[in-house]
């Protein structure tokens, strides 16, 4: 009777043991994730996000955004129209497709990418963010070498790139496009603080608005297949191409 004790009490330890050592990996494996997610999602992560404006500045010139409210309208109709809708989507399959290293899937997505830049500034800003984010990869020795063979060979934007390091967080699909959403959102907070211009708490309240709204447009972004993911948002195509030749400008684009 003692021994078969001695021997049930042996076994729980064992088994306590091994939770607490599962429990001690997963909450390491969860840690990293976040921390992965919360460095691509700064603005201080070296591909050059805080030089462009997206046409806001331009936005700005023709009157369209002149106070917190029609900037906080702007960039959330921005976020559903132009995000949601085109990169985000994209994001959304970029993702397994590298974690697969599905190399004919990333293909087509990033002739996508390449064929739905609407203006020369459009496309110069996804094609040097994408380098300086491929440059990044190749200093944090985590991606594989036929990954960055890949992600050069397909000339690099910034949506296809951020989904390579993406998917190295191994973080839940919508956790991924959460951490990107809103890294763009602080990008533009701060391009309108400057160009608006407007105080530190009116862009925390236009950055409130935004990662109350993220949650959502990740949803829809998810939710698109290839037939629907689009990249018509003409108003944003009109102030680029505006921006290009503006008189005074702060921004890249």
């Amino acid at each position: 009777m003692a021994r078969s004790m001695v021997a049930q009490d042996t076994a729980m330890a064992t088994i306590m043991a091994m939770i607490t050592d599962t429990t001690t990996s997963t909450n390491t494996v969860m840690a990293t994730e976040l921390l992965q997610l919360i460095w691509l999602a700064s603005p201080a992560l070296p591909v050059g996000g805080f030089s462009y404006s997206e046409a806001l500045e331009a936005a700005i010139d023709h009157g369209h955004v002149h106070d917190e409210a029609s900037c906080a309208n702007w960039l959330a109709d921005q976020l559903h129209l132009s995000q949601a809708r085109g990169d985000m989507a994209l994001m959304a399959q970029a993702i397994p497709a590298w974690q697969d290293l599905n190399t004919e899937r990333l293909k087509t997505l990033s002739q996508w990418v390449h064929t739905t830049r609407e203006t020369h500034e459009m496309r110069l800003q996804t094609e040097q963010m994408g380098r300086s984010l491929l440059d990044w990869l190749r200093i944090q020795n985590k991606a594989t070498e036929a990954a960055l063979k890949l992600c050069s060979e397909l000339r690099p934007t910034y949506p296809i790139a951020m989904s390579l390091a993406l998917s190295l967080a191994k973080a839940p699909l919508d956790q991924a496009l959460q951490a990107y959403a809103f890294g763009w959102a602080e990008n533009m907070t701060q391009a309108a603080l400057k160009a608006v211009p407007l105080g530190q708490v009116s862009g925390q309240k236009i950055l409130a608005r935004l990662a109350q709204e993220i949650p959502e447009t990740v949803q829809h972004a998810i939710a698109l297949s290839d037939d629907e993911r689009q990249a018509f948002c003409p108003m944003l195509a009109v102030m680029s191409a505006r921006h290009e030749t503006q008189y005074s400008r702060l921004f890249r684009s």
